[in-house]
């Protein structure tokens, strides 16, 4: 099983750092990058950090983890309300997958509350700012780790 992980991010987040910092705060998606490639290097994985502001090209990524990653870390942006793409791809690959969000997506707009890629994801993350991401790939190491043990028992 290949240790690396895919982190996905969708639309407005290579504004990171600029758009709402009251919201996001002020760390860009470079920051965000290098902490999680840090994180998991101590984690024993290899972080493949991705942006883009097209839900076919995020599709299309998902498609290539199912070869090459043991799992995703996604933060879709605001696919994650109109997207039955995004979480037919999810279904499709059968990797853990954990959705990740840095604000409470909770706390905010009622349209907010719904998402089409959480009954797909193995796991959800949110409200944590970008410490998310930190956390999203220490559970992601967590399932693989437990499905690797499971898989060769």
């Amino acid at each position: 099983m290949p240790n690396t992980v895919f982190v996905l991010n969708g639309p407005n987040l290579n504004l990171l750092g600029l758009r709402e910092p009251a919201v996001y705060g002020s760390t860009t998606l470079a920051d965000v990058e290098r902490q999680a490639k840090a994180a998991g290097s101590r984690l024993g994985l290899e972080v493949d950090f991705r942006q883009t502001n097209h839900e076919g090209v995020l599709v299309d990524w998902i498609h290539e983890a199912r070869e090459t990653a043991a799992g995703i870390v996604i933060n879709p942006g605001a696919y994650t309300h109109t997207s039955i793409a995004l979480h037919d791809a999810i279904k499709a690959v059968a990797l853990p997958v954990i959705e990740l969000h840095i604000s409470n997506v909770f706390a905010r707009e009622s349209f907010r509350h719904h998402s089409y890629v959480s009954p797909a994801a193995s796991g959800v993350m949110c409200g944590f700012g970008t410490y998310g991401y930190t956390l999203a790939l220490e559970a992601l190491a967590n399932i693989v780790a437990t499905r690797n043990a499971t898989s060769s028992s």
